[in-house]
């Protein structure tokens, strides 16, 4: 199949689901990912910000105001932290950055309890770098597609650890239909990186039972951390 054939079909199979879901303009505007080199290196977190903002490699950057390329200390080599969740909402879509609304305000509260602040020594980024329509959970190929930049992310921060943020950033990262009540509590491996999921801030808004084992996680994670510097001076 040449490339404008995937272009037609990938127009054709998604138009209808596009004017469902209230994009603004269809599919006719977004380019095609193929013609979007997102495997090549980057020399810095800014660059990849530099691409994010100017990317239509899917559908979801028909409805956005601005991207959410991620956030985190400057002028850091490594970065000790990166923390990563699902998609931006629509206070994260007005203003550009990651977390700012009720759970992003919850979450900082989160890693201040375990001394990580996104201003220090956290890198805090999502799976989809646009905001999906009415909030809803990114599709596989969207999250496919800007996948890439991620990993570029994870890449140059070069983190001793991984905080995921509910069932989909642990399910793309680490490859597994399991949900998040199976998932979280345990470490496991992204390309050499100790994950831990958790329960997204959202979901502790939406019910505070889950709170507790969510702190026993964040206690957890921080004790891995710990140890992991105290061995990598």
């Amino acid at each position: 199949m040449t490339a404008e054939d995937k272009k037609q079909l990938y127009t054709f199979l998604t138009t209808v689901e596009d004017w469902i879901n209230g994009y603004k303009n269809a599919s006719q505007d977004v380019q095609f990912a193929d013609d979007i080199d997102l495997s090549r290196g980057f020399a810095s977190l800014g660059e990849i910000a530099e691409q994010v903002a100017s990317c239509k490699a899917c559908r979801l950057s028909l409805n956005r105001s601005l991207a959410v390329p991620g956030e985190g200390p400057a002028g850091t080599e490594r970065i000790q932290v990166v923390v990563i969740g699902e998609g931006p909402g629509a206070d994260e879509d007005a203003s550009g950055r990651p977390f700012v609304g009720k759970a992003g305000q919850l979450l900082d509260k989160m890693l201040a309890a375990i001394s990580l602040s996104r201003s220090e020594n956290c890198f805090i980024a999502n799976i989809v770098k646009c905001r999906p329509p009415q909030n809803r959970e990114p599709s596989p190929d969207e999250a496919a597609t800007c996948l890439p930049f991620l990993e570029a992310q994870i890449a140059l921060a070069n983190p001793l650890l991984i905080l995921a943020l509910g069932r989909t950033a642990a399910q793309t990262l680490l490859g597994t239909p399991e949900g998040i009540t199976m998932l979280r509590g345990r470490f496991y491996d992204y390309r050499g990186i100790p994950v831990l999921p958790t329960y997204h801030p959202s979901a502790l808004l939406r019910d505070e039972a889950l709170k507790r084992p969510a702190w026993e996680d964040l206690k957890l994670f921080r004790a891995e951390l710990d140890r992991l510097i105290s061995g990598d001076r």
